[in-house]
Order: C-alpha cells, then sequence, then structure tokens
C-alpha cells in the first residue's frame, strides 16, 4: 500500500509520461493484460488511458488491472490510470 507522500511523488514522475497501452470498446482482455504486466517489470510505472468508446467504466477497468498484475493505482485522472509495481531494478526510490 502507497502512502500519499509516496504517490505524490510517482503522480510527478509521471506528469511527463505518454500511455503506453489504449483499452478500447472490447475492454480489457488477456493480451493486454499480459503485455501491462511486461511493462511494469520493465519501468515500474505507466499510464493506461482508457478511450471514450469504452464500454466499461475506468474503476471497474483500474481495479482489475491491479488484481490482475499487483500493481498499486497511483491515480485516476479522466480517462488515464497512473499503475505502479515494484520491481526488481527499483527505478523509482520512493521517499
Amino acid at each position: 500500500m502507497l502512502t500519499g507522500k509516496q504517490k505524490r511523488f510517482l503522480r510527478s514522475e509521471a506528469h511527463h509520461l505518454n500511455a503506453i497501452f489504449q483499452i478500447g470498446k472490447e475492454g480489457l482482455h488477456e493480451k493486454q493484460i499480459l503485455g501491462i504486466e511486461e511493462a511494469l517489470a520493465a519501468r515500474e510505472l505507466i499510464k493506461v488511458k482508457i478511450l471514450e468508446t469504452c464500454t466499461t467504466s475506468k474503476e471497474e477497468i483500474a481495479d482489475e488491472l491491479s488484481q490482475n498484475t499487483g500493481a498499486e493505482i497511483v491515480q485516476i485522472l479522466g480517462r488515464t490510470i497512473i499503475l505502479y509495481r515494484e520491481s526488481e531494478k527499483e527505478l523509482y526510490q520512493l521517499p
């Protein structure tokens, strides 16, 4: 569980990142989850964009991603979800 201070730090680090995954009208599927897991292992901090055509709510998608990947939800801002999962590389030194 991330503290408020850690979430603020991660939000500031994620500010300049671009979303590397997009969730469309089909919603979330297994290949996307696998890709997100790989991206989290390599980068620790990623953004996922939910397109307007997606019929599933952003909260449901964020919860499903968190459960299936073991990642923490840093923030849901508009249609963008910021996820963090610590990897062995420890790219971000959390306060």
